[in-house]
């Protein structure tokens, strides 16, 4: 199995890219894992809402360019549905078991998702109603995932 996270944005904090490199090599033995980062979109703070959509556009187009038609797109979203970690676990080998060998979970930028990569993921999942940073949330869904091929090989961690 082949499951990707696609991102927005380049991670600079040396300690995420530490935490998702330890997890990336954790999950080596298991599955096949990449973590894809995509430009994002230069803009000032303040944005009127025609900005917002032209930044979220251009960076769902960077995202989709990296999606392969075959993939099961699952979006980051606060509105999604929320699944705890054996949840996760479920959906990752239910995916698997019955045929999609290829997984793609997309965090966008700080604007959100753009409407065409909302209409392009089969599935929306949340983490909460919190707003996380999204480089944080890189680290934080890539130990889910580790957790989640634990859970589903009866392996101890996930307490």
């Amino acid at each position: 199995m082949l499951i990707q996270i696609i991102g927005v944005g380049k991670l600079k904090e040396k300690y995420l890219v530490q935490g998702i490199q330890e997890y990336a090599k954790r999950l080596t033995p298991y599955i096949k894992f990449q973590v894809i980062e995509v430009a994002d979109e230069k803009a000032p703070d303040t944005l009127s809402e025609a900005e917002v959509s032209i930044v979220k556009e251009r960076e769902g187009e960077r995202i989709l360019a990296q999606v392969k038609e075959s993939a099961h797109v699952i979006a980051l979203a606060i509105g999604g549905q929320l699944w705890s970690s054996e949840e996760l676990a479920a959906e990752i080998d239910r995916l698997g078991t019955y045929g999609t060998s290829h997984v793609v979970f997309v965090i966008g930028g700080s604007l959100g998702l753009a409407d065409a990569v909302l209409r392009r993921a089969q599935q929306r999942l949340s983490f909460g109603r919190m707003t996380l940073p999204h480089q944080l949330m890189r680290l934080v869904l890539t130990e889910q995932i580790y957790r989640a091929v634990k859970i589903n090989r009866g392996e101890p961690y996930h307490k």
